[in-house]
């Protein structure tokens, strides 16, 4: 979503990298480009006009390190002050008696009911036992999806049309206490717009039962329409929280930075994919560093760990490193990386000049070479991936026109396996495949 802001900040960056001293014009211009990074990306007036001055205010007043060229020295104000404008972490409230409620609600086609689910898949994971509850009986098949990602997630969901939402959230709430459920999430109906009967639903809703969340979903592909949509919703229901919907959508993004100072609403939580697993709790501190073209290499950090299974990893990477690795390590090491999400999503958490590079790499063309790279290795006999030595020519076009690849796909493959076999040979004749001390 901030490719576009991120390479302009970058531009207006590059230029203050190559002075090596800066004065008040040359800041004055490079915050000029700021601002109009800012407002292309659809960041609200007033927060640019605000962001712009502290920036500049601090730039202009010296407040240099020695450790820092003055260029990294602005970039460094702009990080921080990008950090303060994203507003402080908030976490989500669990307190209290169980079973504990969250309420969702949001414009229809905001994201809603998959957010319900992404949701249900994070908190399982951390130990909840979830009731998803279907309190939308107006959209057409919204309790059949929900029904399905609660049978992905092996979840139970409660839904009774016959109902109003109110009283069926009510009930909801009695089969969570009586089922000994940790956590109820009410997927509330939706319209195409702000009106009456929609507010008056949804604060009937807490009138019934006490929400430990009240949580906005907002789609941030709108723009700053998502300010006024968040406004509209906390004048009649009060929020706790932000649910921004759609982040990798190709959009300018400005709402996850505008929303929070205009509306004092704490985000919460980003959607990131169309998974059950993206959904990223909300850290400012990393977003700001992803807009500024620097990475997260946390988040990085955090996919590969539940995608991963450590004792797994710590024992490929023992067979790697003596040269003995086989194909079938090679595809379960391919199938790690595909688990951690789109190949462009992970090559946005990379940082500075490496993310930079990343860039210049089609994501689906990569995610289509993994593919066939599977299909190749899945289609050998477990003896042909065992002892690659074997594939001959015959077995070489079998394995190609099972895969529905080329001959020549199947030889690229063999010779990248045979190169990086060979480099974990020369690595560990030179003394560094001790793996003492690798893995804690």
């Amino acid at each position: 979503m901030f490719e576009n802001l991120t390479e302009r900040l970058n531009q207006a960056f590059e230029q203050l990298r190559r002075r090596g001293k800066l004065n008040e014009r040359d800041v004055k211009e490079a915050m000029r480009e700021v601002r109009l990074a800012l407002l292309e990306a659809d960041v609200n007036y007033k927060v640019v006009k605000d962001f712009v001055a502290r920036v500049s205010e601090r730039a202009i007043g010296h407040q240099v390190s020695r450790g820092l060229n003055p260029g990294q020295e602005v970039i460094k104000i702009v990080h921080e002050e990008l950090i303060e404008t994203l507003g402080e972490p908030v976490p989500l409230n669990l307190r209290g008696e169980k079973p504990r409620l969250i309420m969702l609600a949001g414009l229809q086609g905001s994201g809603k009911t998959t957010a319900a689910g992404k949701l249900a898949h994070m908190l399982r994971s951390q130990g909840e036992r979830v009731l998803l509850v279907a309190a939308d009986p107006y959209r057409p098949a919204a309790v059949q999806q929900l029904e399905t990602l609660g049978d992905r997630l092996n979840v139970e969901v409660f839904s009774d049309p016959g109902i109003a939402p109110p009283r069926l959230v009510q009930r909801a709430y009695e089969r969570a206490k009586r089922g000994g459920f940790s956590l109820a999430i009410l997927d509330t109906a939706g319209r195409s717009q702000l009106d009456d009967a929609m507010m008056n639903e949804l604060a009937a809703i807490t009138k019934k039962v006490d929400c430990n969340e009240v949580l906005l979903v907002v789609d941030a592909m709108i723009g700053q329409e998502a300010v006024n949509i968040a406004e509209g919703f906390n004048q009649s229901v009060p929020l706790t929280g932000l649910i921004l919907s759609k982040m990798d959508g190709d959009a300018r993004g400005g709402a996850a930075i505008s929303i929070r100072s205009v509306t004092g609403i704490p985000i919460k939580f980003l959607g990131t994919g169309e998974g059950l697993d993206a959904l990223e709790v909300y850290d400012p501190e990393r977003l700001s560093s992803r807009i500024l073209g620097m990475g997260d290499v946390i988040g990085l950090i955090e996919k590969a760990e539940s995608a991963m299974d450590v004792e797994d990893a710590e024992e490929q990477a023992k067979r790697m490193l003596s040269g003995e690795f086989t194909l079938e390590d090679f595809r379960d090491q391919l199938s790690q990386v595909r688990k951690m999400g789109p190949i462009g999503q992970i090559l946005n958490m990379l940082p500075g000049g490496m993310g930079q590079m990343a860039q210049q790499i089609d994501p689906h063309e990569a995610d289509d070479q993994l593919k066939k790279t599977e299909a190749i290795i899945n289609s050998m006999t477990v003896r042909e991936r065992q002892k690659p030595t074997i594939l001959n020519a015959s077995r070489r076009r079998r394995i190609a026109q099972g895969s529905g690849t080329r001959v020549q796909d199947v030889n690229q493959l063999i010779k990248q396996y045979r190169q990086m076999r060979n480099m974990m040979k020369r690595i560990k004749k030179s003394g560094l495949g001790d793996l003492s001390g690798m893995f804690g």
